[in-house]
């Protein structure tokens, strides 16, 4: 048998709810590595692919804010322990992807990790930080209860390929939200493989829905889609904010714009996938 075999070369899908269609229209697009050789093919989402996730995403989500703080927790941090098992794959992709040396992937890859472990960290103290009791005049308790916008769009960070992504990501989904997520259209391999990995967790179908494909084709739409809460754009060059921030005022969305992935951000954007739920209640005799 001759040694000059093909290499079999890998076509990534999308993942909507738990499973992993091809594009309804049958589009593929080429990924290269820095050097500009060619990687794998990914599915090129379309926007009836995007109006698919939207569905998954909106049934899924009362069911996972269902679900106590501690259980939401669990699920995020066995993605985590999920992610650390494959370390050296997801290295290996983002070391492809961004042109970066292995040790810096690597490095990167903990971060992102890490990153995962803190939101799981974070999911039964939203409570506490963000809600309240507030002091009334009348025989009444009043709390601030913090509850999920609902459905969140966020675009993956262009150049950190998979500790980019995890912000965007779970943020909004340790707050009680779903997420469809469109990954970085030149970097998406961190991304996929993320979705691999989640398709197999304890992740319900929907909560995480991952799209491949042309960031100026599905923002705009996901900007001006009725049935999506929050949108977040930080990762989105500064010059398109404006109109899809005004695509987005038209159906009332919640949007973040800023692009940082420390942890002070991270943290704000949290928050802005939160809404506030006002109880009163009288006082017992």
């Amino acid at each position: 048998m001759s040694d000059n075999r093909l290499e079999v070369r890998k076509t990534y899908k999308l993942l909507v709810n738990g499973a992993f269609p091809r594009s309804e229209s049958g589009r593929t697009y080429e990924v290269v590595d820095a050097e500009g050789k060619f990687i794998a093919n990914v599915a090129q989402a379309s926007r009836k692919d995007l109006r698919e996730a939207v569905v998954a995403a909106r049934a899924a989500q009362a069911k996972w804010w269902s679900q106590s703080a501690y259980n939401r927790g669990q699920v995020i941090y066995r993605l985590a322990e999920m992610a650390e098992s494959r370390h050296n794959e997801i290295a290996e992709a983002v070391e492809i992807c961004e042109g970066v040396k292995a040790k810096e992937a690597r490095k990167s890859v903990s971060r992102g990790i890490d990153r995962m472990v803190w939101y799981a960290g974070w999911t039964d103290k939203i409570a506490q930080v963000f809600g309240g009791a507030n002091p009334v005049a009348g025989p009444y308790f009043n709390f601030s209860l913090p509850v999920p916008s609902g459905v969140v769009a966020a675009i993956a960070h262009p150049t950190h390929s998979f500790e980019g992504l995890v912000d965007v990501t779970f943020g909004a989904i340790a707050a009680g939200n779903s997420v469809i997520l469109l990954a970085s259209t030149e970097r998406p391999l961190p991304a996929a493989l993320l979705g691999e990995m989640s398709a197999v967790s304890d992740f319900p179908g929907g909560v995480l829905n991952i799209l491949t494909g042309r960031v100026e084709e599905l923002a705009p739409v996901m900007a001006s889609h009725e049935d999506i809460d929050g949108l977040d754009i930080g990762n989105v060059s500064s010059s398109e904010h404006v109109d899809l921030i005004s695509s987005a005022a038209g159906s009332i969305k919640r949007v973040f714009e800023d692009s940082g992935i420390d942890e002070a951000t991270a943290v704000r954007r949290m928050r802005t996938f939160i809404e506030t739920s006002t109880v009163w209640h009288t006082k017992g005799q």
